[in-house]
């Protein structure tokens, strides 16, 4: 048996001091109980992903440096702990340390190197081997990193085949949906193959548009889930992991062993086998990623108190929810805007979600700043009738109003998009789009009013007013304006842009599905289109498999259109 302490903590890329404090505290607990060793996460002492502050020289030399003040704090129980390391003539690599009786024993290497949807390894870190084993606590331990897992035949598998009784994996895996189920396949798929108990520890917590959701597992050489931890939470699990039912070691040269510690003189009675968290809905699942991913981002970057506009329409009144259950009602101010066109229902129900969650309710009519900036345009637009020019004006007063506020008061500024919104380009450049960080951004318009329902439902009251679920969405920029109006309905936009956007799917082959030619044609152009606004865009919260930015980088000026070709 070797006792493993799981550590699932929410680092801060770049705050090093601050990340070994948080790790020395779930060292000292795992040790207090009797740990044999203590696994952090991928990266763990700089946080994940560090992106091109691993281009200053000086970086991994600090993260060295900060290890070894952990190291230093060390006792018996072991500490597996990932950091960017380099060699002497700078080769950077993306490692784990094992530590214990106050020094460093021994670093592994990351021997796979992910260069595809949100990761970019390859840009700094040069691939390693498996080239030892660790022997905690009278266990042959492999160590491997993220993506050795999921290689066939690759680092683990040779960790195994050298003689590893038990495999540790340090993970910074971010969260979208359905990835529990694919790491549970890919984690049976491997001890499979190589019938050795396997700990896989995640990072937990939001940075910038990745938002990780822990669940850190520890399976038996069968496959069985032995351990799991909270979702969106840190923790401290403890586990006593159980290596009889370990088959022969498969025929192979055997690989070098570290020694790191004995076992304890007096072994721990053993602990009672954790209960597993219930599966999580997963619409709730979405949601507290979401959650998680906005709180993150304002306290990680300094700020206490959030604003954003209040339409009284989904959008913004799911974005409020979200923000008030993050960071807590009185820390979210809520501004309504009304110019001519808003309508009563709106602000009433604007008023009633304000009321509903606490959260502050401020009223600014825009009137006299539209009403300004008519006559100053009046001269340059004589002659021309009115349309889109005139209608994004308000939404630019909007902005204007809102961002005055967030620099007066250091709120930072929420914006409300939705992913529909933004695949088709159905918004305000400088406008609705302006913002700090966009919660729903990689939301499709039908799971906004889903997640909505969902939230009521868990409340057990209508915490967004139903009227706000039932009504036609609208942009209320001119007189009895509906989405409608310029969009298919959102059930078959939503089904379409995904196919596109997500399943990376051409016109040409939705036609070739039996798509409706003309409105597949009219979306992906509208698509293309809108990439310019993209860009601009705030950083969003990421829950599909491909949000826009770092997942979809589609060129701005391009002439493809993956329609039929003659």
């Amino acid at each position: 048996m070797l006792r493993v302490g799981v550590c699932q903590l929410n680092l801060t890329v770049g705050d090093l001091d601050g990340n070994v404090e948080r790790m020395l505290a779930a060292l000292a607990e795992v040790s207090g109980r009797g740990g044999d060793v203590a696994v952090f996460p991928e990266l763990a002492v700089c946080g994940y992903p560090p992106e091109d502050l691993l281009a200053k020289p000086r970086f991994a030399q600090d993260c060295q440096a900060a290890l070894e003040k952990l190291a230093a704090a060390g006792d018996r129980c072991a500490a597996v702990v990932g950091l960017p390391s380099a060699d002497a003539d700078g080769t950077l690599y993306n490692a784990a340390a094992v530590c214990a009786n106050g020094a460093v024993v021994g670093t592994a290497r990351k021997a796979h190197l992910p260069n595809y949807g949100v990761f970019d390894e390859k840009r700094h870190f040069t691939a390693g081997a498996p080239e030892a084993l660790f022997e905690i606590a009278g266990t042959a331990v492999g160590i491997s990193i993220c993506e050795d897992i999921w290689i066939d035949g690759g680092a683990v598998e040779r960790l195994a085949a050298g003689g590893a009784e038990l495999i540790v994996n340090l993970n910074a895996s971010p969260y979208c949906v359905g990835k529990l189920d694919e790491r549970l396949a890919v984690l049976r798929r491997r001890i499979d193959r190589i019938r050795r108990p396997v700990v896989y520890v995640n990072l937990v917590g939001g940075q910038d548009e990745l938002v990780f959701d822990g669940r850190s597992l520890v399976l038996d050489a069968e496959g069985a889930v032995l351990a799991q931890a909270a979702a969106f939470a840190e923790e401290v699990l403890l586990v006593d992991v159980a290596l009889e039912a370990a088959g022969p070691v498969p025929a192979a040269a055997p690989l070098a062993r570290l020694w790191v510690n004995d076992p304890a003189a007096a072994g721990p009675q053993a602990l009672p086998p954790p209960a597993l968290p219930a599966p999580l809905h997963p619409l709730d699942e979405v949601y507290e990623a979401l959650v998680a991913a906005t709180r993150d981002y304002v306290t990680k970057n300094g700020f206490s108190d959030v604003c954003l506009g209040l339409s009284g329409g989904v959008d913004s009144s799911l974005v409020a929810v979200i923000a008030a259950d993050a960071l807590g009602p009185g820390r979210v101010h809520g501004v309504m805007m009304p110019s001519r066109f808003s309508s009563e229902h709106s602000l009433a129900d604007a008023e009633a979600l304000s009321e509903s969650l606490g959260i502050e309710a401020r009223r600014i009519g825009i009137e006299p700043a539209h009403r300004a900036f008519e006559e100053m345009l009046a001269p340059a637009f004589a002659g021309l009738p009115p349309g889109l020019a005139e209608e994004n004006v308000q939404s630019r007063v909007r902005a204007v109003v809102l961002m005055a506020l967030a620099n007066k008061f250091d709120w930072l500024l929420l914006a409300t998009g939705n992913k529909s919104e933004a695949a088709v380009g159905y918004s305000t450049l400088y406008g609705d789009s302006a913002g700090a960080f966009a919660p729903i951004a990689d939301v499709w318009k039908t799971q906004v009013y889903a997640l909505a329902r969902r939230r009521n439902e868990a409340a057990g009251r209508p915490l967004i007013p139903q009227r706000v679920l039932e009504k036609a969405p609208s942009a209320e920029l001119r007189p009895d304006q509906r989405d409608s109006d310029s969009l298919p309905p959102y059930e078959t936009l939503d089904q379409i842009a995904r196919a596109l956007v997500e399943g990376d799917k051409t016109v040409a082959e939705l036609i070739a599905a039996e798509a409706d030619p003309d409105l597949v044609r009219r979306l992906g152009r509208l698509l293309d289109a809108a990439e310019y606004k993209r860009r601009q865009g705030p950083p969003r919260a990421r829950v599909t498999s491909k949000a826009f930015g770092r997942d979809r980088r589609i060129p701005i000026t391009n002439r493809y259109r993956g329609e039929a070709r003659d």
